[in-house]
């Protein structure tokens, strides 16, 4: 393996996000010096995880301001930087009511923004740009379509819209977009980060996720009385972390990277759970059948239409050359689910009932 030499700092947007965290910590263990960007650096909520872990670690961490939608707003942060890992990028699929504002534009603005930057900063010479699976796929039932026995890195979401699974949309489009403006130089080179559903510790209560919330929904009781029948592939947080850093450090590594160590359903996760834990907790015993969740969907901030392409329906995804690539080795789902729920356990963020 070749390494970038790490005696340049390594830029992370979105510092104190869910993954990026995690980034930080790993890149901070390593000795490497991060500089970390952030909406406010003078929020102690949400970056003392990140100054703890500067304490504890051989790395050294700058934190700098920077908002997605701001021209030139990377470009303090990226000075001297030979790596930029460009994590941030809100992830929102319920309750949404301004798509273009809540998620595309900082998702492609933000993109375009960062990477100008890059196409500015001489010193940068890789960029790893985290998607996900939203921009391989759009709604689950396309996997039955498909013929295929997985989706791989070589498939494109082609069926979301701005009306339609804006989530989704928003990473298609800032991965498209990313592509498209590396394409267009030969100075840099980049590798894409596309994750499942990103399970595992939080590092910070502050930490806001899709994937957060799922788990503690397990431990509040929403789900009591029934979980709906929706698959996802998932992955562990530290391995999504660990992925973004051999992908940095690798100068042959190339192209997307699908990380997914298996595929679960909720109540998949409820089984789990309660077999780890015992029954002090209100999981799940039921899969609730899919005509229920499409009536009460409105209510719970759901399309209806979502529940109709996505419920019910299998989905595989190929993580083989993520494997092949980056040399990754994924943790087992069980044990991601495990450590999260204790996570959140330890934190107070659900109680035993």
């Amino acid at each position: 393996m070749t390494e970038v030499e790490n005696n340049l700092p390594v830029l992370v947007t979105g510092a104190n996000g869910y993954v990026a965290s995690w980034i930080v910590k790993k890149l901070l263990e390593k000795g490497y010096t991060v500089h970390a960007t952030v909406r406010n650096p003078n929020d102690e909520k949400k970056v003392k995880h990140l100054l703890q872990a500067a304490q504890k670690e051989p790395g050294t961490l700058k934190l700098f301001k920077a908002d997605l939608l701001e021209e030139g707003s990377f470009e303090d942060a990226m000075k001297g930087c030979g790596i930029v890992m460009h994590t941030a990028s809100p992830f929102k699929s319920r309750n949404i009511k301004k798509p273009m504002a809540e998620l595309i534009d900082p998702a492609k603005k933000g993109t375009k923004n960062v990477l100008d930057t890059v196409n500015k900063a001489a010193s940068v010479e890789r960029v790893v740009l985290t998607s996900s699976v939203a921009a391989v796929f759009g709604d689950i039932k396309e996997f039955k379509k498909s013929g295929k026995s997985a989706f791989n890195e070589t498939d494109w979401n082609t069926t979301s819209s701005a009306k339609r699974q804006p989530y989704f949309y928003s990473k298609t489009v800032a991965e498209k977009l990313a592509w498209e403006m590396h394409d267009q130089q030969s100075r840099w080179t980049m590798t894409t980060i596309n994750p499942g559903m990103v399970f595992g510790p939080a590092l910070s209560t502050s930490s806001r996720s899709e994937s957060i919330q799922v788990l503690r929904d397990f431990g509040t009781g929403l789900m009591l009385f029934g979980a709906p029948k929706l698959t996802f592939a998932a992955v562990d947080v530290r391995d999504v972390a660990e992925a973004h850093i051999l992908a940095a450090s690798n100068d042959k590594a190339s192209g997307r990277h699908i990380l997914a160590s298996d595929s679960i359903n909720y109540m998949d996760i409820s089984k789990t759970l309660k077999k780890h834990f015992g029954g002090r907790f209100p999981f799940p015993r039921f899969a609730i059948p899919n005509w229920m969740v499409y009536l009460v969907a409105p209510f719970v901030g759901l399309e209806r239409q979502f529940v109709k392409d996505n419920m019910g329906y299998p989905l595989k995804l190929d993580a083989s050359y993520a494997k092949k690539d980056l040399g990754i080795q994924f943790t087992p789902l069980k044990q991601t689910l495990v450590d999260h729920f204790q996570q959140q356990l330890d934190d107070g963020l659900v109680k035993r009932w």
